[in-house]
């Protein structure tokens, strides 16, 4: 019965997806945006050309961008315009940025994960976060807190791996990864620790989990024209999320809690290093405003970027060392040589000592690698809709339209989408060998040297620019160099064919199973 209600469901879904497809293009034809109309971006489909392509999605878009960097999908009450050219890509993040907002339809998908957090929101409830957590992650304390945090991580990472590696065990690297980074963002971020990455805590697996699950699904509803209904009916994967985002909520209000206590406990000491308190302590100028609820959507958000980014990113960076060795050699001797360290058996708590400031700034091949592989696989592979909606000072909407740098007309409401997957792939701003993984393309006699963020977009750009940009390469570094100093790393199955999972971060679907051997 179960299976032919699921059948049935899916028919009747498809005819009523065909229908409105239909109308939708009617109704763009009577708007004045019909298909042929050379002022707005060709049209490549709709919005369902997408569920066609769902499982390689990335790639799909990133063949039609080679060819036509700027096309739309027609959606029931929009296009949504996707973009690969960085003058279009400056035009929304920095020179018109006023004119764009995330819009309700973008809201409306992750407001159940996301809430009010700085990813999720516009206007004065962005600003204010924006300006809050501009000046916590510019300050020494938090910097210094967190590199002890990463350096610890770190040596605890490199023990266990070293014993899978005497006991000759394969291992998950994007697992490990996930697990260490969680445990360092929650120790950075609560003030607490997860030990996740120890497996002592088994709330903390089961809300990693809840986290990396809720991170697909929530990916899936830009693609579902029905996920609204699945909602409302609670049933399929929006049950699912529902459940997850009950094991979230649960698990962070038990932490702030905590927190909340402990503060309460130590009001005297000044010793406010997490994230957490220091929201906590600002709170208490605005308790109508920043509530528990929040606190949540707040943490949560820096929660996505400080532990996915960086995991996802590493995961990819291990890839790429096991696919070009010459690569992995060149780091390797760049960390002796920095370090100062020609002995691999030097105590791994005397080695992560030694990665300072100073010597981090001085890994200019290794920061090279990290950013060639944020080009290929960009943590956010595609940045969710944007939408062209121009306010006025005293709040009132204008009817007004936009014309992109590249000719392209957009009318107001239309979401637009910026590449970064497809834009690291093209020849035309990259140049011949775009697809190569080619650390040197970011040195300048040997320092590194950065690009343009308009086309190299995988921190974002303009006002919206990742403020933990220089917090994540502190935290990747410091893990690639503890782990590339004592092991080589091989792919267990020399012929995996690894790829991605279609969700809001670039994940390796499936995980990335390695074998580490000590270095002699």
């Amino acid at each position: 019965m179960d299976l032919l209600y699921t059948l049935l469901s899916f028919i009747a879904f498809s005819l009523l997806g065909i229908f409105l497809v239909f109308c939708f293009i009617m109704l763009t034809t009577i708007l004045g945006k019909s298909i042929g109309d050379p002022d707005y971006a060709p049209v490549k489909g709709t919005v369902f050309n997408q569920l066609f392509y769902f499982n390689t999605l990335h790639d799909y878009q990133a063949e039609m961008a080679k060819t036509i960097p700027t096309f739309r999908l027609l959606a029931p009450d929009q296009s949504e315009v996707y973009t690969a050219d960085p003058r279009n890509v400056e035009h929304i993040l920095k020179t018109n940025f006023d004119k764009y907002s995330k819009g309700k339809y973008n809201q409306d998908i992750v407001t159940d994960l996301f809430g009010e957090g700085i990813f999720a929101v516009d206007g004065d409830k962005w600003r204010q976060q924006r300006k809050l957590a501009s000046y916590e992650f510019s300050t020494r304390v938090l910097r210094d807190f967190s590199c002890s945090v990463f350096r610890r991580n770190a040596a605890k990472l490199v023990r266990i791996i070293s014993e899978l590696s005497h006991q000759g065990q394969v291992f998950d690297m994007q697992d490990m990864l996930m697990r260490c980074t969680l445990d360092s963002i929650f120790k950075v971020g609560f003030g607490a620790e997860l030990n996740c990455l120890e497996g002592s805590r088994k709330e903390g697996s089961k809300f990693m989990k809840a986290f990396d699950e809720s991170n697909a699904l929530i990916y899936w509803r830009y693609v579902d024209p029905f996920w609204k209904l699945k909602r409302f009916l609670n049933i399929g994967c929006e049950a699912t999320l529902k459940r997850n985002i009950r094991i979230i909520d649960g698990f962070v209000h038990e932490v702030i809690n905590t927190r909340k206590a402990q503060l309460a406990i130590q009001q005297e000491s000044n010793a406010k290093e997490d994230i957490l308190s220091r929201f906590l302590i600002e709170s208490k100028k605005d308790k109508e405003t920043m509530t528990d609820q929040y606190l949540r959507d707040i943490i949560l958000n820096f929660m996505v970027a400080g532990k996915d980014t960086s995991a996802n990113t590493l995961s990819w960076f291990f890839y790429m060392l096991c696919k070009n060795p010459l690569v992995e050699e060149k780091i390797v001797q760049e960390v002796r040589d920095v370090i100062c360290s020609h002995e691999n058996e030097e105590s791994i708590d005397k080695f992560v000592a030694k990665i300072t400031d100073d010597t981090l700034d001085k890994m200019h091949y290794l920061h090279s690698a990290l950013t060639e592989t944020l080009r290929l696989y960009p943590a956010v592979p595609v940045v969710p809709s944007i939408k062209l909606s121009y306010k006025h000072i005293d709040g009132r909407v204008a009817e007004t339209d936009d014309v992109l740098p590249d000719g392209h007309k957009l009318k107001r409401g239309d979401g637009v989408y910026y590449m970064a997957y497809g834009m690291g792939r093209m020849c035309s701003i990259w140049g011949e060998d775009a697809e190569e993984f080619r650390p040197e393309r970011w040195l300048n006699n040997g320092v590194f040297e950065s690009q343009s963020p308009f086309k190299f977009i995988a921190f974002n750009a303009g006002p919206r620019i990742c403020l933990g940009k220089d917090f994540a390469y502190r935290q990747m570094k410091i893990i690639a160099m503890a782990l590339v100093h004592f092991f080589k790393f091989k792919l267990a199955n020399g012929t995996q064919n690894v790829t991605y999972k279609v969700m809001l971060t670039l994940h390796i679907d499936k995980g990335l199973p390695l074998c580490a051997i000590p270095r002699s």
